[in-house]
């Protein structure tokens, strides 16, 4: 048991190192390419007053003027040695950046996943335990449409109707305006924090549900379930004996592996309602050529969704008890 968990670790660290040195040397690769001047970007209402000189000295001062080749040696060094620079935007530390922003986009994301996995789950295991009835024909075309969805078009929607019109959640940003920080509370970070939330989880319901409808018209279809029911099995007892962890296995695979989408979408939600998390601070380094904090935030982004996969990859060998008997067998 200990030995298959240190194979099974040992492999995930492999591949996440060489996963980290790829999407590194591609983003840096791109970022070089980009159109944008991260020295016009740095100057940015100041442009007029800037001299050539200065510029050249700006640049100079964040190595700009260096080869690729080099900026990128440098720049890895650093990052070994547990330094990934400081951000142009903001003049601080990436890594302070990160912090200050992290643990928002975390609950964030946590919200709307938990909430999403939840909700897609159960309505398409009643879409499908009600087959060609008014409720899948509901459910399958509310899911149709929210797949065609844009999140950030959901979270303008939703502002407009529940923090504009009815007034009853904040329009935006991570807390009350004008507030001190000693003086925001629990409750209102919560506040802000629904509509991003719900923005996000609503984008996620869709796939979940469609997946988790079509795998158990194809398990209520099977052999064992007629068996089942050849045996006077219904309802609840036959849905939770029976079909609930075949089509768990597929669930579960694809609730950790939305990891990816998860943050795409949180950089849309996160622009919408200008909450302050890592998306947004994603897009603002990437428009203003951030080349620091854009490749703090990507490796955070891969870690995160590398993350989710591992997650997926454990907690499908745990509840299938098929794969552990393949592998004891082939030892």
């Amino acid at each position: 048991m200990l030995r298959g968990i240190a194979v099974f670790t040992g492999k995930k660290i492999i591949r996440l190192f060489l996963l980290l040195a790829t999407v590194s040397m591609i983003t840096f690769a791109l970022v070089a390419m980009s159109p944008i001047d991260p020295v016009q970007s740095y100057i940015g209402a100041d442009v007029m007053r800037v001299g050539a000189e200065q510029r050249e000295e700006i640049a100079a001062y964040w190595g700009l003027d260096k080869p690729f080749a080099e900026r990128f040696m440098k720049w890895a060094g650093a990052l070994i040695q547990g330094d990934m620079g400081t951000s142009m935007i903001y003049r601080e530390a990436v890594t302070k950046v990160i912090g200050e922003r992290f643990m928002h986009s975390v609950w964030l994301m946590a919200f709307a996943w938990t909430l999403s996995g939840i909700i897609g789950f159960t309505v398409g295991a009643a879409a499908a335990l009600r087959k060609g009835s008014w409720l899948d024909r509901v459910i399958t075309g509310f899911c149709y449409t929210l797949a065609s969805t844009p999140a950030f078009w959901v979270g303008l929607l939703l502002m407009m109707i529940v923090a504009v019109w009815l007034g009853l959640l904040p329009v935006g940003l991570g807390v009350p305006a004008g507030m001190l920080a000693g003086s925001v509370t629990f409750f209102d970070y919560i506040r802000h924090m629904i509509l991003p939330g719900i923005t996000l989880s609503i984008v996620g319901i869709a796939p979940i549900a469609l997946h988790t409808r079509q795998k158990l018209i194809e398990v209520m279809d099977s052999d064992f379930i007629l068996f089942a029911r050849a045996r006077g099995e219904r309802g609840a007892r036959l849905f939770f004996r029976h079909a609930l962890r075949n089509i768990a296995l597929p669930a579960i695979t694809l609730q950790f592996a939305s990891f990816g989408e998860l943050f795409g979408g949180a950089v849309l939600a996160e622009q919408v309602f200008s909450y302050p998390g890592l998306g947004q601070a994603t897009v603002e380094a990437g428009l203003r050529g951030d080349v620091p904090l854009l490749m703090g935030l990507v490796l955070c982004s891969t870690l995160f969704v590398f993350t989710g996969n591992t997650l997926a990859d454990y907690f499908y060998h745990i509840v299938d008890p098929r794969l552990r008997l393949e592998k004891g067998a082939r030892r």
